[in-house]
């Protein structure tokens, strides 16, 4: 008996596979063996693979995101014309016998000819260009980080204790401090001059925990770090003005975002690792056309230059719902279900940098009181502990930024959320009407005037 060969719809019957690779790219217009040729990676190579596919009549092409070598070649496929699908490495390893090469550009093609491939996300040119600046940002920020320890390191060793009378040994008091010390002024009294007003320690308590051992050796080590230091600021602030002038240039073009006008933020509190050279309430609600983030509790500015930069106004688009949305940030439960039983629901490995952002945020979250955000936060804490309750939040948070983008839908708590001062007027206000119903006295009693 002749066995049957399955066959399956082709939904791309003109398409091309390509395995990526750091020093040549594998290009399958078929099932051949005759079908893969090797290319190189230089611009003149990925000139020529272009040609090729035109030459086939190849109209889709499908690769995997390999590290950051797809790029150069996904520009110059778009930049001729073809439908360029880019997926997950994850879902092209099913490969039966040993890995080559050639196999994985076979099986890649195979894959994408029966519509078995999805495309990943990729954000628009702007914010793509964006998300450059930001996050050359964000790595000279962790360089100033790691600086910043380096420092309290060899301050300890100089016993300096500088960490013990100064909360932020890089704020103004600790800063000032280290610059004298690394110009050779190690007198404790001179040096406990630097004191900002606002210091909790008095003169005195600085400079006895000033008095060190004065090793040379931990000086020049503490003179280095304090110029590595200065240099990460100095080019933090290079890109922080890059970026004022990129978000600038995109709302002055359309004259609709430059009319916007947002209320002042007054509660969002700026840190000294906030973006400086330009107001990002106004431009983030300027540039999202009139939808105002800032609103959200516990969303600051760090996490809305992320979902600026990561995503923009246009890639919230390219998700049908926000399930697919929080789908892709993976913070939605993976149900795996087998005989109709729930074997499993844990969210899926993998995260980017909006979901490290919504993350820090939802955390901030769970430490203020009586919002609408924070009680739903305290609600999944008492039953599945913290670290859940971050995860759950931060989903809440991607579905409320999903619908006021795309659905244009403003952020409205059930509770609002009252900032000190007019929880301390409510406080009043309830307190003396307490007492008027204590004593039997009316507001005309009391010679108020009510409209």
């Amino acid at each position: 008996m002749a066995k049957k060969k399955l066959e399956m719809d082709i939904i791309n019957p003109h398409c091309a596979g390509i395995d990526i690779g750091s020093r040549s790219h594998f290009v399958a217009t078929g099932q051949a063996l005759d079908d893969v040729k090797e290319f190189g990676v230089y611009a003149d190579d990925l000139i020529e693979i272009c040609e090729h596919l035109n030459a086939h009549g190849i109209t889709s092409v499908a690769m995997e995101s390999t590290g950051s070598y797809w790029q150069n070649l996904y520009v110059e496929l778009v930049k001729h014309g073809f439908d360029v699908v880019l997926a997950n490495g994850k879902f092209t390893k099913n490969i039966k016998g040993k890995k080559t090469d050639v196999k994985d550009a076979r099986w890649i093609q195979k894959l994408h000819s029966i519509g078995l491939l999805t495309g990943s996300f990729l954000p628009d040119d702007q914010t793509e260009t964006l998300r450059t600046y930001c996050r050359q940002r964000q790595n000279w920020l962790d360089l100033a980080v790691e600086a910043t320890h380096k420092m309290q390191k060899y301050l300890k060793l100089l016993n300096f204790r500088l960490d013990v009378v100064v909360r932020d040994v890089c704020g103004l008091t600790g800063m000032t401090i280290i610059k004298d010390i690394c110009k050779g002024n190690l007198n404790p009294q001179e040096l406990a001059k630097h004191r900002h007003y606002n210091c909790r320690k008095s003169q005195d308590e600085i400079a006895k925990a000033l008095k060190g051992n004065n090793r040379t050796d931990y000086l020049f080590g503490l003179k280095q770090e304090f110029e590595s230091y200065e240099f990460y600021q100095k080019k933090i602030a290079e890109c922080e003005k890059m970026i004022a002038a990129f978000l600038k240039s995109q709302i002055n073009t359309n004259a609709q975002k430059k009319k916007l006008k947002t209320t002042d933020k007054q509660h969002k509190r700026l840190n000294k690792n906030a973006i400086k050279g330009i107001d990002l309430n106004q431009a983030s609600f300027q540039y999202f056309g009139g939808v105002d983030l800032m609103v959200i509790e516990g969303l600051g500015h760090s996490t809305i230059l992320s979902i600026i930069s990561e995503v923009g106004p246009e890639g919230f688009s390219k998700f049908e719902t926000a399930k697919h949305f929080t789908s892709w940030l993976r913070l939605a439960p993976n149900n795996k279900i087998s005989g109709g039983k729930l074997l499993s629901s844990k969210t899926p490995k993998g995260s980017n940098r909006l979901k490290i952002a919504l993350r820090n945020a939802a955390n901030a979250i769970g430490n203020l009181k009586d919002t609408h955000l924070s009680n739903f936060f305290n609600r999944v804490c008492y039953r599945k502990g913290r670290t859940v309750a971050v995860s759950a939040t931060a989903r809440k948070l991607a579905v409320i930024i999903w619908n006021m983008v795309v659905k244009q839908i403003p952020y409205q708590p059930p509770t609002q959320y009252l900032f000190l001062d007019e929880k301390r007027k409510l406080g009043m206000v309830k307190r003396i009407r307490k007492q008027m119903d204590r004593f039997e006295r009316t507001n005309a009693d009391l010679g108020f005037v009510t409209t």
